[in-house]
């Protein structure tokens, strides 16, 4: 059983601050240090101009790092390898043939097609998949030799520069990126549904939640931050103090979680805006016992709710685990929980911005 199943109510509570700027690196951002419980973090979806190569032009290198990143197939072996998510696409799609049988369906970021043919395997009439990188080239390739060229079609190119005959049904898409939102295509996902989407459009996944909790690790702090305390006999702290800016992706032992699990944010795919991805939100960690909270670890879940047979995704510690991991907020200043003493109740914000080049 998760440890957050075994919290009990009325002990302590803590909080944090997660601040974004805007245009900084990966997960940046200034530290309080007089408040060690702010934490400062990036959202930022990539987004480049890329050209639309036709089926007869060879695949090119689009000069966006962000989308030439996921033209080599070395990236889609490890995404196609993570079981808890392509099993879980496979199921919300396969165990609701009824939804799809007849419908249109447009796969956004397709990659190499995998979920595509899945839809086409639940009886799909038509199935569009759309990739910006080169590797829809590859995918092509994939769907003709699985003998599903008569009903995907495959188009390279940026979803918001494409044009389609048809209103969809269905739009699925494996959007999400670390802490779900950073590198996460779900504002093109939104552009898709709002341009192509019919009335009703089914969105797969349906809905999309993060979640925080405590977490104490001290031979983790110790490899990671207070190693650069002494190289070789040199100080390094200044660089032990640029390490507690950068929230770290990497994988959290169920045994190391010792608070409750607090909602962060939640949201329902198929009626969310772009700009409602700037959230505050208020949460409480309650400890079990008197115990250090060396982190804060962020994860999340994305349900598959639009058909009869419902799924969900999870990259939570308490679950096998998945390439997204978690994202941890380690911070400067230990945090002691001991009860019954209630802390006082900060805000976390995150916000989600697209720029353009």
């Amino acid at each position: 059983m998760c440890i957050r199943d075994r919290l009990k109510s009325g002990l302590s509570t803590a909080s944090a601050l997660l601040r974004r700027p805007v245009h900084t690196p990966l997960f940046s951002g200034p530290f309080n240090r007089t408040t060690p419980r702010l934490m400062s973090a990036i959202l930022e979806s990539a987004a480049g101009a890329n050209k639309v190569v036709g089926d007869d032009k060879a695949a090119p290198v689009t000069g966006d790092y962000y989308f030439d990143s996921y033209s080599h197939y070395g990236i889609h072996m490890d995404m196609l390898k993570d079981f808890q998510r392509t099993d879980s696409y496979r199921r919300a799609i396969l165990q609701n043939r009824h939804m799809f049988k007849d419908k249109i369906v447009l796969d956004v970021g397709c990659g190499t097609g995998i979920l595509s043919m899945f839809a086409a395997k639940a009886g799909a009439k038509k199935v569009i998949g759309i990739d910006c990188s080169s590797v829809a080239h590859q995918a092509r390739a994939i769907v003709k030799e699985n003998g599903f060229e008569d009903v995907i079609t495959v188009i390279q190119g940026k979803v918001e520069e494409i044009e389609l005959d048809d209103k969809v049904d269905i739009i699925i898409s494996e959007w999400m990126g670390y802490f779900l939102l950073y590198e996460s295509m779900l504002n093109t996902v939104l552009f898709a549904r709002d341009k192509f989407g019919t009335k009703d459009v089914k969105m797969l996944p349906s809905h999309g939640n993060m979640y925080v909790c405590g977490v104490t690790d001290e031979q983790y702090v110790q490899s990671k931050f207070d190693v650069w305390e002494n190289v070789e006999g040199i100080d390094f702290s200044y660089f032990k103090r640029l390490a507690y800016i950068e929230p770290l992706v990497d994988s959290v032992d169920e045994d190391q979680i010792v608070t409750n699990t607090a909602e962060l944010f939640s949201f329902d795919i198929a009626t969310v805006k772009v700009e409602e991805l700037s959230f505050k939100s208020k949460f409480e960690l309650v400890a079990l016992e008197t115990e250090t909270i060396h982190a804060l670890s962020v994860h999340f879940d994305t349900p598959f709710n639009a058909g009869h047979e419902r799924v969900n995704l999870s990259t939570s510690p308490c679950v096998p685990p998945t390439h997204w991991r978690q994202t941890l907020s380690v911070s400067y200043t230990l945090l002691t929980l001991p009860p019954p003493r209630i802390e006082s109740i900060t805000v976390f914000e995150a916000l989600l911005h697209k720029y353009k080049k």
